[in-house]
């Protein structure tokens, strides 16, 4: 049986797994080809990250397996939430332990957390059309497609899929 799952807000000593974690998880899934591309740069940037947004992580066996980034309406990292949602971004699992329940942990955490934010009707997140493991794993913790609200990323023919939650 695997050990418990902890989702926790992510401090300084984390930052360097975060990085490690979304750098890996976003090149195996085939997301970028390289770790160069500016994109992939800019989500290494963690300190940055964690100084306009919260990022949590979960961590097995005091290891940091995966991280999440959150945000509200009008702050630097959400890019679709409208007032009454919390945004999430960025969901990372470390390939070497995927399926193993962390990203599930890491939705249900964020589930119950805007459950507790005045205010705050659901949960929206961003993913890639071709995404198929994270489309499962959103329809598995009762997400719907939105599809009025897909977007492109800004430069690009890249369409984003969106997806919500009602808390």
């Amino acid at each position: 049986m695997q050990s418990q799952i902890t989702i926790r807000p992510a401090v300084e000593a984390d930052f360097d797994a975060i990085a490690r974690i979304t750098t890996d998880s976003y090149l195996a899934a085939g997301y970028f080809d390289s770790a160069d591309h500016p994109y992939m740069q800019q989500i290494q940037e963690v300190a940055a990250r964690a100084a306009k947004a919260t990022i949590w992580v979960a961590e097995r066996d005091r290891q940091v397996v995966g991280s999440v980034t959150l945000a509200l309406a009008g702050e630097p990292f959400a890019d679709i939430a409208l007032e009454d949602e919390l945004e999430f971004r960025m969901l990372v699992v470390d390939p070497a332990v995927q399926r193993s329940g962390a990203g599930q942990a890491m939705v249900k955490a964020i589930i119950e957390h805007a459950r507790s934010l005045p205010g705050i009707n659901g949960v929206a997140l961003t993913t890639g059309g071709t995404w198929e493991s994270a489309h499962g794993l959103y329809r598995k913790t009762g997400f719907r497609r939105v599809p009025d609200r897909d977007w492109l990323i800004p430069g690009t023919d890249i369409k984003l899929l969106v997806y919500r939650l009602d808390v």
